[in-house]
């Protein structure tokens, strides 16, 4: 073969290795240059263990610092050791954002299932007696979005032994509290401080490992990735930026991630890609579920005209889906010949 076609992928390639690492929900097992932070927070937690109240915490920290994958961390290992003892609940109150969206959403984590026709209090008394039988870890997450407090007074009185974390990236957010949640709160604070450059190359440096296929991502593309990250002070850029320059290349057809194609993912970097590509569902499935048994041609045509993305990306990501059992593909033969249709899974 020439040298003008030899860096051309072929139809069956690809860079990534496991590109569901690259995906902002994705939890690593282990959350690295955080281990002080997941120390204290453990603290906070261990007298539950021990039949004992717990800490309140709150948690303070810019976007993209490590709050919530330390915690999610945290929650998996209690989850795997100790489901017996105690129960783990986690909310985001930026999708649930008033203290009845907050109770029922307790309530479906705690398997209570007679929520329909409930008012808040009816709800609220249900998830404390299913709650103090053991006790429980519960975080609300982004809490400074919640439109009203009531649900944070009531879980400080209604449960009896717990550790009521709350997460927000407003410095001010408990002197703004009403005055009988701050003095049953009593909450230790613990600050995420933005990563060190250093930081910011060991996690990037170990996603890369994990992701891409070894030696395609090319160190000068790297360092300029890492820098952009340390800038902007938020893993999430990192994470977006690593996914970007491989799919770049991806479409370019070349085997290696230069500099030139992470260059570009810089230039197209806004805030609106990285809450649409790293802090939302995954634009694709969605799409799959409202065309459900539609040819995947068509369905491709409605992916490339949003996401302008290739046909390479789309089947990488059609794969993804199906070993997680989201979707399923069938042959159908059609006036035309035979063609595939893709399916939801509910």
């Amino acid at each position: 073969m020439g040298d003008l076609f030899k860096d051309i992928l072929k139809e069956e390639e690809s860079l990534f290795l496991n590109p569901q690492f690259l995906d902002y929900d994705y939890q690593p097992k282990l959350v690295p240059c955080r281990e002080p932070q997941q120390q204290q927070i453990a603290s906070c937690i261990k007298p539950l263990l021990q039949r004992r109240n717990g800490k309140n915490l709150t948690v303070l920290g810019t976007p993209g610092v490590g709050k919530t994958v330390s915690l999610k961390h945290i929650l998996y290992e209690l989850k795997e050791d100790y489901s017996n003892e105690l129960f783990c609940i986690y909310l985001n109150c930026w999708k649930k954002d008033t203290s009845f969206k907050v109770i029922t959403d307790i309530c479906h984590q705690l398997n209570y299932k007679w929520t329909h026709n409930k008012n808040f209090e009816e709800l609220a008394k249900a998830a404390a007696e299913l709650i103090n039988e053991k006790s429980a870890v519960i975080i609300l997450d982004e809490v400074d979005k919640l439109q009203d407090d009531n649900i944070i007074y009531t879980l400080l009185e209604d449960i009896f032994k717990k550790t009521l974390i709350l997460i927000t990236n407003e410095q001010d957010f408990i002197i703004k509290l009403d005055n009988r949640i701050r003095s049953r709160l009593q909450p230790e604070l613990l600050e995420f401080k933005p990563y060190t450059k250093e930081q910011v190359r060991e996690i990037l440096q170990q996603r890369v490992k994990y992701v891409f296929v070894p030696e395609v991502l090319e160190q000068e593309a790297l360092n300029i990735i890492i820098d952009k990250t340390f800038e902007s002070k938020d893993m999430r850029v990192g994470i977006f930026l690593l996914k970007q320059s491989g799919e770049n290349a991806e479409e370019k057809s070349s085997k290696k991630i230069t500099i030139k194609y992470a260059q570009d993912a810089i230039n197209s970097l806004t805030e609106l890609d990285i809450n649409n590509n790293l802090n939302s569902e995954e634009t694709l499935l969605p799409l799959i579920k409202e065309n459900s048994g539609k040819p995947q041609s068509e369905i491709f045509k409605i992916y490339e005209e949003k996401e302008r993305k290739s046909y390479r990306t789309f089947q990488r990501k059609l794969n993804e889906l199906k070993k997680t059992n989201k979707i399923k593909t069938k042959e159908e033969q059609g006036d035309l010949g035979k063609h595939t249709i893709l399916e939801y899974l509910d």
